[in-house]
C-alpha cells in the first residue's frame, strides 16, 4: 500500500486564517476561512457570508460565500464567489504561496485576473501597480516574465472556462462550504 506523500493538513471544517503579505514583508490581506479539502486542482478554502477579510486600513465582512483554490504551483490563488457577488472569479497572482505551519500564506504580486458578473468582462487588473512595484521592489526578471505569462494564460483559461474555471468545479466546493453550515471547528 503506497503512502500519501502530501503533508498533513487540517481536517475539513477547520477554521484558519489565510495570510497575505507584500514583497517587502509588509502585512496585506488576512482572510478568516475554513479548510475544505483537496482535489486534482489543489487545496480549497471557504469563507461563509459574514466572515472577515482585513488589511491595514480596511476590514469587512464578506457578503456572499466564496471558495479559494491554492494550486500546488504556489504562484496564484483563485477565488470563486457565489452569486450575486460582483466577481465570479478573482485570481491573485502570487509568489511563495504555501503552508506556514497550520495556515496558508503568500506574497501578493499585484496582478489579478478578474471575471465579473456585471458585464465588464474578463481582464488582467492592476497592471499599473505591477509596473510600479516591479521597479520599486526590484522583482527578479525571471519572476516578472513567469508571472506575466501566467496572468495571460490564466486570463485565457478563465475566458474559455477551462476547469477549474468552469461553473461545476467551484460549485462543488461552494456546496461543500454550504454543507458545513455552522459546523466549522476552531483549529
Amino acid at each position: 500500500m503506497a503512502q500519501d506523500s502530501r503533508p498533513a493538513r487540517p481536517a475539513p471544517g477547520t477554521r484558519l486564517v489565510f495570510r497575505w503579505r507584500k514583497w517587502d514583508g509588509g502585512v496585506h490581506w488576512e482572510h478568516e476561512c475554513v479548510y475544505l479539502g483537496a482535489d486534482e486542482w489543489g487545496e480549497w478554502f471557504g469563507q461563509p457570508t459574514g466572515w472577515r477579510s482585513r488589511r491595514p486600513g480596511r476590514d469587512f465582512a464578506v457578503e456572499t460565500p466564496n471558495v479559494t483554490l491554492l494550486p500546488p504551483s504556489g504562484d496564484f490563488a483563485a477565488t470563486f464567489n457565489a452569486e450575486p457577488g460582483a466577481y465570479r472569479v478573482y485570481i491573485d497572482i502570487a509568489w511563495d504561496l504555501r503552508w506556514d505551519g497550520d495556515e496558508p500564506t503568500g506574497v501578493d504580486m499585484d496582478l489579478d485576473v478578474v471575471d465579473t458578473r456585471d458585464g465588464r468582462g474578463i481582464w488582467i487588473d492592476d497592471r499599473d501597480e505591477w509596473d510600479e512595484h516591479r521597479v520599486a521592489y526590484g522583482y527578479p526578471r525571471e519572476l516578472v516574465e513567469h508571472l506575466e505569462q501566467l496572468a495571460v494564460d490564466l486570463e485565457r483559461r478563465v475566458t474559455d472556462r477551462i476547469a477549474p474555471y468552469d461553473l461545476a468545479t467551484p460549485r462543488h466546493w461552494l456546496d461543500r462550504l454550504a454543507a458545513l453550515g455552522g459546523s466549522a471547528t476552531d483549529a
